[in-house]
């Protein structure tokens, strides 16, 4: 994959908390984002690519629900991770 141990384990610390809280909601979400724009650039030089525009709305998917997840349990955890990641403009 594209991105090494160490540029992963610093957006998990950065976001999860500490480097090794994979499993945080907060952290997998900014791992999908990361991913999402590395594929949505992919995605300008080879319009034809579908399997990797499957791959990206799959992606999408499992972070819109990760968010509704964060949404239902926790609204602060939600607001924090979307104005840290920049994701919507409706947060103030």
């Amino acid at each position: 994959m594209y991105l090494s141990k160490e540029a992963k384990s610093d957006i998990f610390a950065k976001h999860g908390g500490i480097a090794t809280n994979t499993g945080s909601a907060e952290g997998q979400v900014a791992l999908f984002t990361t991913r999402i724009a590395h594929l949505t650039g992919h995605l300008k030089n080879n319009k034809k690519d579908f399997a990797t525009q499957l791959s990206l709305q799959k992606l999408v998917g499992k972070r819109r629900a990760l968010l509704a997840y964060l949404y239902k349990k926790d609204i602060s955890r939600y607001r924090a991770i979307i104005k840290a990641l920049e994701l919507r403009d409706i947060i103030k």
